[in-house]
Protein backbone atom coordinates (compact mmCIF):
# COMPACT_ATOMS: atom_id res chain seq x y z
CA UNK A 1 0.00 0.00 0.00
CA UNK A 2 2.77 2.44 0.95
CA UNK A 3 4.71 1.66 -2.23
CA UNK A 4 1.60 2.20 -4.34
CA UNK A 5 0.83 5.55 -2.75
CA UNK A 6 4.44 6.64 -3.14
CA UNK A 7 4.45 5.63 -6.83
CA UNK A 8 1.26 7.59 -7.43
CA UNK A 9 2.60 10.69 -5.63
CA UNK A 10 5.78 10.58 -7.68
CA UNK A 11 3.81 10.25 -10.92
CA UNK A 12 1.51 13.11 -10.00
CA UNK A 13 4.45 15.34 -9.12
CA UNK A 14 6.13 14.52 -12.45
CA UNK A 15 2.94 15.27 -14.36
CA UNK A 16 2.21 18.50 -12.51
CA UNK A 17 5.75 19.84 -12.24
CA UNK A 18 4.81 23.26 -13.60
CA UNK A 19 1.50 23.56 -11.73
CA UNK A 20 3.33 22.85 -8.48
CA UNK A 21 6.13 25.25 -9.39
CA UNK A 22 3.97 28.17 -10.50
CA UNK A 23 1.08 27.91 -8.05
CA UNK A 24 2.72 26.46 -4.95
CA UNK A 25 6.48 27.06 -4.90
CA UNK A 26 6.30 30.53 -6.46
CA UNK A 27 3.47 31.53 -4.09
CA UNK A 28 5.55 30.41 -1.11
CA UNK A 29 8.53 32.35 -2.47
CA UNK A 30 6.29 35.40 -2.74
CA UNK A 31 5.33 34.97 0.94
CA UNK A 32 1.76 34.05 0.10
CA UNK A 33 1.29 30.77 2.01
CA UNK A 34 -2.51 30.97 1.90
CA UNK A 35 -2.59 30.89 -1.92
CA UNK A 36 0.06 28.17 -1.98
CA UNK A 37 -1.94 26.02 0.44
CA UNK A 38 -5.14 26.58 -1.54
CA UNK A 39 -3.48 25.58 -4.80
CA UNK A 40 -1.94 22.50 -3.20
CA UNK A 41 -5.32 21.47 -1.78
CA UNK A 42 -6.98 21.85 -5.19
CA UNK A 43 -4.30 19.69 -6.81
CA UNK A 44 -4.57 17.15 -3.98
CA UNK A 45 -8.33 16.85 -4.52
CA UNK A 46 -7.80 16.20 -8.21
CA UNK A 47 -5.06 13.68 -7.40
CA UNK A 48 -7.43 11.85 -5.03
CA UNK A 49 -10.06 11.64 -7.75
CA UNK A 50 -7.54 10.26 -10.26
CA UNK A 51 -6.25 7.73 -7.73
CA UNK A 52 -9.76 6.53 -6.89
CA UNK A 53 -10.58 6.05 -10.56
CA UNK A 54 -7.32 4.19 -11.21
CA UNK A 55 -7.96 1.58 -8.53
CA UNK A 56 -11.72 1.19 -8.88
CA UNK A 57 -12.31 1.37 -12.64
CA UNK A 58 -12.09 -1.90 -14.59
CA UNK A 59 -8.78 -2.63 -16.33
CA UNK A 60 -10.00 -1.55 -19.77
CA UNK A 61 -11.32 1.76 -18.48
CA UNK A 62 -8.20 2.32 -16.42
CA UNK A 63 -6.08 1.91 -19.54
CA UNK A 64 -8.22 4.43 -21.38
CA UNK A 65 -7.89 6.80 -18.43
CA UNK A 66 -4.11 6.45 -18.47
CA UNK A 67 -4.03 7.13 -22.22
CA UNK A 68 -6.16 10.27 -21.93
CA UNK A 69 -4.21 11.50 -18.91
CA UNK A 70 -0.94 10.84 -20.71
CA UNK A 71 -2.00 12.87 -23.75
CA UNK A 72 -2.93 15.83 -21.57
CA UNK A 73 0.27 15.57 -19.54
CA UNK A 74 2.38 15.44 -22.69
CA UNK A 75 0.84 18.65 -24.07
CA UNK A 76 1.35 20.39 -20.73
CA UNK A 77 4.95 19.31 -20.26
CA UNK A 78 5.83 19.99 -23.89
CA UNK A 79 4.37 23.49 -23.85
CA UNK A 80 5.42 24.53 -20.36
CA UNK A 81 8.88 23.01 -20.78
CA UNK A 82 9.54 25.26 -23.78
CA UNK A 83 7.72 28.43 -22.79
CA UNK A 84 7.86 28.20 -18.98
CA UNK A 85 4.25 29.17 -18.42
CA UNK A 86 1.05 27.24 -17.79
CA UNK A 87 -1.36 26.15 -20.47
CA UNK A 88 -4.51 28.31 -20.80
CA UNK A 89 -7.51 28.37 -23.12
CA UNK A 90 -5.90 31.21 -25.05
CA UNK A 91 -2.61 29.39 -25.47
CA UNK A 92 -4.44 26.19 -26.43
CA UNK A 93 -6.20 28.14 -29.19
CA UNK A 94 -2.79 29.47 -30.23
CA UNK A 95 -1.33 25.94 -30.29
CA UNK A 96 -4.19 24.81 -32.52
CA UNK A 97 -3.60 27.79 -34.82
CA UNK A 98 0.10 26.96 -35.03
CA UNK A 99 -0.36 23.18 -35.42
CA UNK A 100 1.17 23.27 -38.91
CA UNK A 101 4.49 24.23 -37.31
CA UNK A 102 4.60 21.01 -35.27
CA UNK A 103 7.22 19.46 -37.54
CA UNK A 104 9.43 22.53 -37.35
CA UNK A 105 9.07 22.63 -33.58
CA UNK A 106 9.94 18.94 -33.28
CA UNK A 107 13.08 19.46 -35.34
CA UNK A 108 14.21 22.61 -33.56
CA UNK A 109 13.33 21.58 -29.98
CA UNK A 110 13.76 17.84 -30.21
CA UNK A 111 15.68 17.62 -26.93
CA UNK A 112 13.18 19.40 -24.68
CA UNK A 113 10.24 17.65 -26.36
CA UNK A 114 11.88 14.26 -25.93
CA UNK A 115 12.41 15.10 -22.27
CA UNK A 116 8.72 15.99 -21.98
CA UNK A 117 7.84 12.67 -23.62
CA UNK A 118 10.11 10.73 -21.27
CA UNK A 119 8.68 12.55 -18.25
CA UNK A 120 5.15 11.77 -19.45
CA UNK A 121 5.99 8.09 -19.88
CA UNK A 122 7.52 8.03 -16.40
CA UNK A 123 4.44 9.66 -14.87
CA UNK A 124 2.03 7.25 -16.58
CA UNK A 125 4.24 4.30 -15.62
CA UNK A 126 4.10 5.45 -12.00
CA UNK A 127 0.31 5.62 -12.20
CA UNK A 128 0.14 2.10 -13.69
CA UNK A 129 2.50 0.80 -11.03
CA UNK A 130 0.46 2.47 -8.31
CA UNK A 131 -2.72 0.75 -9.54
CA UNK A 132 -0.99 -2.65 -9.61
CA UNK A 133 0.60 -2.26 -6.18
CA UNK A 134 -2.55 -0.99 -4.48
CA UNK A 135 -4.72 -3.74 -5.91
CA UNK A 136 -2.10 -6.34 -4.98
CA UNK A 137 -2.01 -5.07 -1.39
CA UNK A 138 -5.44 -6.51 -0.70
CA UNK A 139 -6.29 -3.42 1.33
CA UNK A 140 -8.34 -1.66 -1.34
CA UNK A 141 -12.09 -2.29 -0.95
CA UNK A 142 -13.88 -3.49 -4.07
CA UNK A 143 -17.38 -3.90 -5.41
CA UNK A 144 -19.62 -2.45 -8.08
CA UNK A 145 -20.54 0.59 -6.02
CA UNK A 146 -16.85 1.57 -5.79
CA UNK A 147 -16.69 1.68 -9.59
CA UNK A 148 -19.26 4.46 -9.53
CA UNK A 149 -17.54 6.17 -6.62
CA UNK A 150 -14.29 6.17 -8.60
CA UNK A 151 -15.98 7.64 -11.68
CA UNK A 152 -17.70 10.35 -9.63
CA UNK A 153 -14.51 11.28 -7.78
CA UNK A 154 -12.64 11.48 -11.10
CA UNK A 155 -15.17 13.79 -12.74
CA UNK A 156 -16.22 15.92 -9.77
CA UNK A 157 -13.09 18.16 -9.54
CA UNK A 158 -13.30 18.99 -13.24
CA UNK A 159 -16.96 19.93 -12.89
CA UNK A 160 -16.32 22.18 -9.87
CA UNK A 161 -13.09 23.96 -10.82
CA UNK A 162 -14.63 26.43 -13.27
CA UNK A 163 -17.84 27.43 -11.46
CA UNK A 164 -15.96 27.70 -8.15
CA UNK A 165 -12.88 29.24 -9.82
CA UNK A 166 -10.51 27.02 -7.88
CA UNK A 167 -7.17 26.65 -9.65
CA UNK A 168 -4.86 25.18 -10.85
CA UNK A 169 -6.36 22.42 -12.97
CA UNK A 170 -4.23 19.28 -13.04
CA UNK A 171 -2.09 18.53 -16.08
CA UNK A 172 -3.78 15.14 -16.43
CA UNK A 173 -7.14 16.74 -17.17
CA UNK A 174 -6.78 20.41 -18.15
CA UNK A 175 -6.33 19.72 -21.87
CA UNK A 176 -9.93 18.52 -21.96
CA UNK A 177 -11.26 21.23 -19.67
CA UNK A 178 -9.66 23.96 -21.75
CA UNK A 179 -10.80 22.33 -24.99
CA UNK A 180 -14.35 22.30 -23.58
CA UNK A 181 -14.02 26.01 -22.81
CA UNK A 182 -13.08 26.70 -26.41
CA UNK A 183 -15.75 24.40 -27.84
CA UNK A 184 -18.53 25.99 -25.78
CA UNK A 185 -17.37 29.59 -26.18
CA UNK A 186 -19.75 31.93 -27.96
CA UNK A 187 -19.21 32.12 -31.73
CA UNK A 188 -17.02 35.01 -32.87
CA UNK A 189 -18.93 38.27 -33.27
CA UNK A 190 -19.59 39.96 -36.58
CA UNK A 191 -17.00 42.36 -37.80
CA UNK A 192 -17.77 46.02 -37.33
CA UNK A 193 -19.05 48.04 -40.26
CA UNK A 194 -16.82 50.55 -42.04
CA UNK A 195 -18.31 53.96 -41.29
CA UNK A 196 -15.74 56.11 -43.11
CA UNK A 197 -16.34 56.99 -46.76
CA UNK A 198 -13.28 56.91 -49.03
CA UNK A 199 -12.42 59.22 -51.89
CA UNK A 200 -10.57 56.78 -54.10
CA UNK A 201 -9.62 59.20 -56.87
CA UNK A 202 -5.94 58.72 -57.58
CA UNK A 203 -5.60 55.71 -55.25
CA UNK A 204 -3.20 52.93 -56.33
CA UNK A 205 -4.85 50.26 -58.40
CA UNK A 206 -3.15 47.38 -56.58
CA UNK A 207 -2.12 47.39 -52.92
CA UNK A 208 -0.02 44.55 -51.46
CA UNK A 209 0.97 43.65 -47.95
CA UNK A 210 3.95 41.29 -47.94
CA UNK A 211 4.25 39.73 -44.47
CA UNK A 212 7.39 37.65 -44.25
CA UNK A 213 7.99 34.92 -41.71
CA UNK A 214 10.65 35.30 -39.00
CA UNK A 215 12.71 37.90 -40.87
CA UNK A 216 14.73 39.92 -38.37
CA UNK A 217 15.64 43.55 -39.03
CA UNK A 218 19.39 43.24 -38.52
CA UNK A 219 20.06 40.33 -40.89
CA UNK A 220 17.67 41.83 -43.45
CA UNK A 221 19.56 45.13 -43.39
CA UNK A 222 22.83 43.28 -43.81
CA UNK A 223 21.88 40.70 -46.43
CA UNK A 224 18.85 41.92 -48.39
CA UNK A 225 18.74 45.72 -48.16
CA UNK A 226 21.95 46.19 -50.22
CA UNK A 227 20.25 44.39 -53.12
CA UNK A 228 17.51 47.05 -53.04
CA UNK A 229 19.89 50.01 -52.99
CA UNK A 230 19.16 50.89 -56.63
CA UNK A 231 15.41 50.21 -56.41
CA UNK A 232 13.34 53.28 -55.44
CA UNK A 233 11.59 52.60 -52.16
CA UNK A 234 10.82 54.08 -48.76
CA UNK A 235 12.82 52.49 -45.95
CA UNK A 236 11.36 53.10 -42.49
CA UNK A 237 14.19 51.29 -40.72
CA UNK A 238 13.64 48.92 -37.85
CA UNK A 239 10.02 48.73 -36.73
CA UNK A 240 8.36 47.01 -33.79
CA UNK A 241 6.21 43.99 -34.59
CA UNK A 242 2.74 43.73 -33.06
CA UNK A 243 3.68 40.46 -31.45
CA UNK A 244 6.58 38.04 -31.08
CA UNK A 245 4.44 35.11 -32.29
CA UNK A 246 2.97 34.80 -35.78
CA UNK A 247 -0.73 34.46 -34.97
CA UNK A 248 -1.14 37.46 -32.64
CA UNK A 249 1.05 39.68 -34.82
CA UNK A 250 -0.97 38.89 -37.91
CA UNK A 251 -4.36 39.14 -36.21
CA UNK A 252 -3.41 42.63 -35.02
CA UNK A 253 -2.09 43.63 -38.45
CA UNK A 254 -5.30 42.57 -40.18
CA UNK A 255 -7.58 44.06 -37.53
CA UNK A 256 -6.01 47.45 -36.98
CA UNK A 257 -5.09 48.59 -33.49
CA UNK A 258 -6.24 51.70 -31.69
CA UNK A 259 -2.85 52.07 -30.03
CA UNK A 260 -3.76 55.02 -27.80
CA UNK A 261 -6.60 53.09 -26.18
CA UNK A 262 -5.24 49.54 -26.31
CA UNK A 263 -6.08 47.64 -23.14
CA UNK A 264 -6.92 44.15 -21.94
CA UNK A 265 -10.65 44.37 -22.68
CA UNK A 266 -10.19 45.22 -26.37
CA UNK A 267 -11.58 42.69 -28.84
CA UNK A 268 -9.88 42.64 -32.24
CA UNK A 269 -12.58 40.32 -33.55
CA UNK A 270 -14.98 43.28 -33.66
CA UNK A 271 -12.97 45.76 -35.73
CA UNK A 272 -13.87 46.37 -39.39
CA UNK A 273 -10.51 44.77 -40.45
CA UNK A 274 -8.42 45.66 -43.47
CA UNK A 275 -10.68 43.54 -45.67
CA UNK A 276 -13.76 45.58 -44.82
CA UNK A 277 -11.99 48.85 -45.58
CA UNK A 278 -10.57 47.49 -48.83
CA UNK A 279 -13.95 46.27 -50.05
CA UNK A 280 -15.59 49.59 -49.14
CA UNK A 281 -12.93 51.33 -51.26
CA UNK A 282 -13.70 49.10 -54.23
CA UNK A 283 -10.81 46.65 -54.00
CA UNK A 284 -11.07 42.94 -54.66
CA UNK A 285 -9.58 41.20 -51.62
CA UNK A 286 -7.21 38.24 -51.62
CA UNK A 287 -5.13 36.33 -49.07
CA UNK A 288 -2.17 34.31 -50.35
CA UNK A 289 -0.59 31.94 -47.85
CA UNK A 290 2.84 30.53 -48.63
CA UNK A 291 2.92 28.37 -45.52
CA UNK A 292 -0.15 26.18 -45.76
CA UNK A 293 -1.90 23.96 -48.24
CA UNK A 294 -5.09 23.67 -46.20
CA UNK A 295 -7.43 25.86 -44.22
CA UNK A 296 -6.33 29.42 -43.37
CA UNK A 297 -4.06 29.85 -40.37
CA UNK A 298 -3.23 32.62 -37.89
CA UNK A 299 -6.66 32.73 -36.24
CA UNK A 300 -8.55 33.74 -39.37
CA UNK A 301 -12.09 33.30 -38.00
CA UNK A 302 -15.20 32.86 -40.14
CA UNK A 303 -16.56 36.45 -39.93
CA UNK A 304 -13.22 37.77 -41.16
CA UNK A 305 -12.74 35.10 -43.83
CA UNK A 306 -16.17 35.98 -45.25
CA UNK A 307 -14.76 39.39 -46.26
CA UNK A 308 -12.00 37.87 -48.41
CA UNK A 309 -12.90 37.29 -52.04
CA UNK A 310 -10.17 34.71 -52.67
CA UNK A 311 -8.09 32.53 -50.36
CA UNK A 312 -5.13 31.04 -52.20
CA UNK A 313 -2.79 28.51 -50.57
CA UNK A 314 0.62 28.49 -52.29
CA UNK A 315 2.90 26.43 -50.04
CA UNK A 316 5.42 24.43 -52.01
CA UNK A 317 9.01 24.02 -50.86
CA UNK A 318 12.00 26.32 -50.54
CA UNK A 319 11.16 28.24 -53.75
CA UNK A 320 7.69 29.22 -52.56
CA UNK A 321 8.41 32.92 -52.11
CA UNK A 322 9.89 33.29 -55.58
CA UNK A 323 6.83 31.61 -57.11
CA UNK A 324 4.59 33.96 -55.14
CA UNK A 325 6.59 36.96 -56.42
CA UNK A 326 6.03 35.83 -60.01
CA UNK A 327 2.30 35.37 -59.41
CA UNK A 328 2.00 38.81 -57.83
CA UNK A 329 3.92 40.36 -60.71
CA UNK A 330 1.31 39.06 -63.13
CA UNK A 331 -1.53 40.19 -60.89
CA UNK A 332 -0.22 43.76 -60.70
CA UNK A 333 -0.31 44.02 -64.48
CA UNK A 334 -4.03 43.28 -64.68
CA UNK A 335 -6.82 45.89 -64.79
CA UNK A 336 -9.16 46.43 -61.87
CA UNK A 337 -8.39 47.09 -58.21
CA UNK A 338 -7.07 44.56 -55.72
CA UNK A 339 -5.86 44.42 -52.15
CA UNK A 340 -3.73 41.37 -51.39
CA UNK A 341 -2.18 40.25 -48.15
CA UNK A 342 0.60 37.71 -48.60
CA UNK A 343 1.97 35.44 -45.88
CA UNK A 344 5.38 34.46 -47.20
CA UNK A 345 7.16 31.22 -46.37
CA UNK A 346 10.17 33.12 -45.03
CA UNK A 347 12.67 31.45 -42.73
CA UNK A 348 10.82 29.87 -39.80
CA UNK A 349 12.93 27.52 -37.68
CA UNK A 350 14.31 25.04 -38.30
CA UNK A 351 16.35 27.17 -40.66
CA UNK A 352 18.04 24.32 -42.51
CA UNK A 353 14.69 23.48 -44.09
CA UNK A 354 14.81 26.72 -46.11
CA UNK A 355 17.89 26.26 -48.31
CA UNK A 356 19.20 23.40 -50.47
CA UNK A 357 20.85 20.51 -48.69
CA UNK A 358 24.61 20.86 -48.78
CA UNK A 359 24.58 24.65 -49.18
CA UNK A 360 26.53 24.87 -45.93
CA UNK A 361 27.90 22.32 -43.49
CA UNK A 362 25.17 20.49 -41.60
CA UNK A 363 26.64 21.46 -38.23
CA UNK A 364 26.96 25.17 -39.05
CA UNK A 365 26.12 27.65 -36.28
CA UNK A 366 22.50 28.74 -36.02
CA UNK A 367 23.33 32.29 -37.13
CA UNK A 368 24.92 31.00 -40.35
CA UNK A 369 21.96 28.71 -40.99
CA UNK A 370 19.65 31.69 -40.56
CA UNK A 371 21.69 33.92 -42.89
CA UNK A 372 21.76 31.19 -45.53
CA UNK A 373 18.00 30.63 -45.25
CA UNK A 374 17.23 34.34 -45.50
CA UNK A 375 19.53 34.82 -48.48
CA UNK A 376 17.92 31.92 -50.31
CA UNK A 377 14.39 32.98 -49.41
CA UNK A 378 14.77 36.51 -50.78
CA UNK A 379 17.12 35.80 -53.69
CA UNK A 380 15.66 37.49 -56.80
CA UNK A 381 12.39 37.99 -54.90
CA UNK A 382 12.07 41.74 -55.32
CA UNK A 383 13.39 41.66 -58.90
CA UNK A 384 10.72 39.11 -59.83
CA UNK A 385 8.04 41.04 -57.95
CA UNK A 386 8.66 44.41 -59.62
CA UNK A 387 9.80 43.44 -63.12
CA UNK A 388 7.84 45.45 -65.71
CA UNK A 389 5.29 46.71 -63.15
CA UNK A 390 3.89 50.23 -63.49
CA UNK A 391 5.14 51.53 -60.17
CA UNK A 392 2.74 54.50 -60.31
CA UNK A 393 -0.23 52.14 -60.02
CA UNK A 394 0.87 49.93 -57.13
CA UNK A 395 1.64 50.35 -53.43
CA UNK A 396 3.54 47.57 -51.69
CA UNK A 397 4.42 47.20 -48.01
CA UNK A 398 7.04 44.68 -46.91
CA UNK A 399 7.59 43.66 -43.29
CA UNK A 400 7.78 40.55 -41.12
CA UNK A 401 5.43 39.10 -38.53
CA UNK A 402 8.16 39.14 -35.87
CA UNK A 403 11.92 39.12 -35.45
CA UNK A 404 14.30 36.45 -34.15
CA UNK A 405 16.49 35.92 -31.14
CA UNK A 406 19.51 34.21 -32.68
CA UNK A 407 21.35 33.71 -29.38
CA UNK A 408 22.52 30.06 -29.30
CA UNK A 409 20.14 27.95 -27.24
CA UNK A 410 17.46 30.64 -26.99
CA UNK A 411 13.86 30.24 -28.14
CA UNK A 412 14.00 32.25 -31.43
CA UNK A 413 10.59 33.87 -30.89
CA UNK A 414 7.42 33.43 -28.89
CA UNK A 415 9.40 33.15 -25.66
CA UNK A 416 7.90 33.82 -22.25
CA UNK A 417 10.12 36.84 -21.58
CA UNK A 418 10.69 38.23 -25.08
CA UNK A 419 13.77 40.25 -25.91
CA UNK A 420 13.74 43.21 -28.26
CA UNK A 421 15.20 41.19 -31.16
CA UNK A 422 12.01 39.14 -31.26
CA UNK A 423 10.16 42.34 -32.22
CA UNK A 424 12.69 44.02 -34.52
CA UNK A 425 11.48 43.75 -38.11
CA UNK A 426 12.20 45.55 -41.39
CA UNK A 427 9.61 47.94 -42.79
CA UNK A 428 9.74 49.04 -46.43
CA UNK A 429 7.28 50.43 -48.94
CA UNK A 430 7.36 50.58 -52.75
CA UNK A 431 5.06 53.46 -53.62
CA UNK A 432 3.98 55.73 -56.48
CA UNK A 433 5.99 58.94 -56.62
CA UNK A 434 3.19 61.06 -55.13
CA UNK A 435 2.90 58.82 -52.07
CA UNK A 436 6.65 58.30 -51.74
CA UNK A 437 7.13 62.07 -51.54
CA UNK A 438 4.98 62.11 -48.40
CA UNK A 439 7.54 59.93 -46.65
CA UNK A 440 10.76 61.49 -47.94
CA UNK A 441 11.49 62.97 -44.53
CA UNK A 442 10.14 60.08 -42.45
CA UNK A 443 12.34 58.96 -39.54
CA UNK A 444 14.03 55.58 -39.72
CA UNK A 445 13.35 54.77 -36.09
CA UNK A 446 10.39 54.76 -33.75
CA UNK A 447 7.97 52.97 -36.06
CA UNK A 448 5.57 50.13 -35.32
CA UNK A 449 3.88 47.82 -37.78
CA UNK A 450 0.61 49.12 -36.31
CA UNK A 451 1.17 52.15 -38.58
CA UNK A 452 0.79 50.06 -41.73
CA UNK A 453 -2.98 49.94 -41.22
CA UNK A 454 -3.71 53.70 -41.12
CA UNK A 455 -1.14 54.39 -43.86
CA UNK A 456 -2.84 51.87 -46.14
CA UNK A 457 -6.28 53.31 -45.47
CA UNK A 458 -5.03 56.78 -46.42
CA UNK A 459 -3.69 55.34 -49.70
CA UNK A 460 -7.10 53.83 -50.38
CA UNK A 461 -8.66 57.29 -50.10
CA UNK A 462 -9.87 57.39 -46.50
CA UNK A 463 -9.44 60.64 -44.60
CA UNK A 464 -5.99 60.61 -43.09
CA UNK A 465 -6.86 62.53 -39.93
CA UNK A 466 -9.81 60.24 -39.24
CA UNK A 467 -7.85 57.00 -39.58
CA UNK A 468 -4.93 58.33 -37.56
CA UNK A 469 -7.33 59.22 -34.74
CA UNK A 470 -8.81 55.71 -34.79
CA UNK A 471 -5.60 53.69 -35.11
CA UNK A 472 -2.09 55.15 -35.15
CA UNK A 473 -0.01 57.77 -36.90
CA UNK A 474 0.89 57.46 -40.56
CA UNK A 475 4.40 56.33 -41.43
CA UNK A 476 5.83 59.82 -41.79
CA UNK A 477 6.03 60.03 -37.97
CA UNK A 478 6.91 57.64 -35.13
CA UNK A 479 4.18 55.49 -33.62
CA UNK A 480 1.88 57.15 -31.11
CA UNK A 481 2.38 54.20 -28.75
CA UNK A 482 4.06 50.80 -28.92
CA UNK A 483 1.57 47.95 -28.56
CA UNK A 484 2.16 44.21 -28.76
CA UNK A 485 0.03 41.13 -28.19
CA UNK A 486 0.76 37.74 -26.66
CA UNK A 487 -0.72 34.36 -27.55
CA UNK A 488 -4.09 35.29 -26.06
CA UNK A 489 -4.69 37.93 -28.72
CA UNK A 490 -8.43 37.32 -28.84
CA UNK A 491 -10.73 36.63 -25.88
CA UNK A 492 -12.08 33.11 -25.51
CA UNK A 493 -15.51 34.49 -24.61
CA UNK A 494 -17.46 37.68 -24.18
CA UNK A 495 -15.92 39.84 -21.50
CA UNK A 496 -12.63 37.96 -21.54
CA UNK A 497 -9.27 39.67 -21.39
CA UNK A 498 -6.55 39.60 -24.01
CA UNK A 499 -2.79 39.51 -23.66
CA UNK A 500 -1.67 43.02 -24.61
CA UNK A 501 1.15 45.30 -23.51
CA UNK A 502 1.49 48.98 -24.37
CA UNK A 503 3.88 51.78 -23.57
CA UNK A 504 6.37 54.32 -24.83
CA UNK A 505 9.36 51.94 -24.91
CA UNK A 506 10.28 49.54 -27.70
CA UNK A 507 8.93 46.06 -26.84
CA UNK A 508 11.18 43.46 -25.24
CA UNK A 509 13.14 43.36 -22.02
CA UNK A 510 16.25 44.93 -23.57
CA UNK A 511 16.85 47.74 -26.01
Amino acid sequence: MAAGLLAFALGYALANQYQLTHDVVYRLAARDPASAASAFAVLAAQAAGLLAALVWLPRRWARLLLGLAGASILVNLGYSGLVRELLTAGTLAWIAAEARQAGNAAGEFGGPLLLAGAQTIAAVACFAAARALLLRSGLVPSGRRFLWVGAVLLLLPGLLIRPLERWPEGAERNLYGLAWELATAAPPPRRGEVTLVPDSAGAPRHILWLIDESVAAGPFARLVAPVLAKVPHSDFGTAAALGHCSAPAQVALRSGVDVRRARKDMDLRRTPSIWGYAKRAGYRTMLIDGQTAGAPQNLLLAPEAALIDELRAMAGGIDTDLRIANALNEQMKTPGKSFTMVVLRGVHFQYRDHYPAGAIAADSPVALQYDTALTWSKRDFFDALLAGVDRQQVAIVYTSDHGQNLTPGALPHCSRAPVADEFRVPLLAFLPDALAARYSGAPRAGHSTSQIFPATLSWMGYDRAAVEARYDRDLDAPTARYVWFGRGVIPTGDGGEVSVTAGSDFPGNAE
